[in-house]
C-alpha cells in the first residue's frame, strides 16, 4: 500500500499558497491582497516559509496518512 498523504497535502498546499492566485502576503499596495495574479520576491519568500511550516505541521506533527489499494 502506498502512503499518499504527503503527496496530497503537498499538492493542496502548493495550490492554495501560490502567491497571487488566491491570496498574496504582502501585497503590492496593501498588506494582504486577494486574487490579483501578481507576485513579488518578498511575497514568494513569505509564501514559501508558510508552505514549509504547514507541511511540517501536517506531515510530522499531525501525521496525515492516506492509503490506497488493497
Amino acid at each position: 500500500m502506498a502512503d499518499w498523504g504527503p503527496v496530497f497535502v503537498s499538492v493542496v498546499l502548493f495550490i492554495l499558497l501560490t502567491p497571487g492566485l488566491l491570496i498574496q502576503i504582502p501585497g503590492k499596495g496593501k498588506m494582504v491582497e486577494f486574487g490579483n495574479f501578481q507576485t513579488s520576491g518578498v511575497s514568494i519568500l513569505v509564501h514559501s516559509i508558510l508552505y514549509f511550516a504547514l507541511v511540517c505541521i501536517f506531515l510530522m506533527a499531525i501525521g496525515v496518512h492516506m492509503y490506497t489499494g488493497s
